[in-house]
């Protein structure tokens, strides 16, 4: 990979990262599960008129949505809004790589390899201890939360891979048509048109500037160009050379929530941070594959014979 392309691959980590903090700014308004509805529906719209539906079975369309987009922002808004930090949570949704791996053995019959079982060991390893600091500092709801939306994740990873789309953006920004309605059924149900109205009225204060700057970050910048240039570095390079670029996202999350807003994780959650990421590089790496040796030609002569009444596939097979 050129250099100018890994500094595309480190921007990419760093609009995903920021990506948390412009969802804490949306979330002082707006609420959660309508959040969802309108970041999504905010997506759609365009979609719908402007891109070309991707040439992919409808079940997995919707698969990827409900997984991908519904699921995972529902719990991972929703953890946010009840005492989630934005850095950890970027953190602890990294669990979606683990549980893409287990979901893809037992739904895909993928083979997990040693190096496999290992990183899902520790990276698991990695979220019990994450887990334990939340549970002893009386949040642990909220990182479940995240981490069932890592999991829904995993699940819209597992419909992506069956899809198999010829234009992945185009079934990126798809996967966007599926949310809104659920969502804002979801929305009206539990939160109310009274507080999803209320949210509309400070919108000229400078946290509904805020909220408002935070919702067009998201929409424009963490999906459509963050994923725009992810997808078209998967289309020049190895998913190996690029994929594990998406292990910074915790390590600009983190960061700028620490500088933005003042958020420092214990040295426990710091460890268990650590673990997972190793523990997702480690599932991600790949053993090199020896170079085959090649046989010495057969010597000159006429060709071996082959007993009566037995036919040589060998002879007939193409190579």
């Amino acid at each position: 990979m050129p250099p100018r392309h890994r500094l595309l691959a480190v921007s990419v980590a760093l609009m995903w990262g920021l990506n948390f903090i412009a969802i804490d700014a949306s979330l002082q308004v707006f609420p959660p599960l309508f959040l969802v509805a309108l970041r999504f529906a905010l997506l759609a719209v365009p979609t719908i008129l402007l891109v070309p539906r991707p040439d992919v079975p409808v079940r997995w369309l919707l698969g990827y949505g409900l997984g991908f987009g519904t699921l995972q922002f529902l719990f991972l808004y929703w953890g946010m809004s009840i005492g989630m930090p934005a850095g950890l949570a970027s953190l602890v949704l990294q669990a979606s790589a683990p549980f893409t791996v287990l979901l893809g053995a037992l739904f895909l019959r993928e083979r997990i390899g040693p190096l496999g079982i290992a990183g899902i060991t520790i990276a698991v390893g990695g979220l019990t201890v994450v887990g334990w600091q939340r549970w002893e500092s009386a949040s642990l709801l909220p990182f479940l939360l995240t981490l069932a939306g890592a999991f829904g994740w995993a699940l819209g990873n597992i419909c992506n891979r069956r899809a198999r789309p010829s234009n992945p953006l185009h079934l990126t920004l798809w996967m966007s048509v599926v949310p809104p309605l659920p969502m804002l059924a979801l929305s009206l149900h539990f939160e109310g048109p009274t507080a999803i109205a209320a949210s509309f009225t400070g919108l000229g204060s400078a946290a509904g500037l805020a909220a408002l700057a935070g919702l067009a970050y998201t929409v424009a910048i963490g999906t459509i160009l963050g994923s725009g240039v992810f997808t078209w570095l998967m289309s020049r390079h190895p998913a190996g050379v690029v994929a594990p670029f998406t292990l910074l996202v915790p390590v600009f999350g983190m960061s700028a929530a620490w500088l933005a807003l003042g958020e420092r994780p214990s040295a426990g959650e710091l460890a268990g941070g650590v673990m997972i990421v190793s523990g997702v590089l480690i599932g991600a790496a790949r053993r090199p594959r020896l170079p085959q040796r090649r046989s010495a030609p057969p010597a000159a002569g006429p060709p071996p014979r082959t007993p009566a009444g037995i036919h040589d596939d060998s002879l007939t097979k193409s190579t």
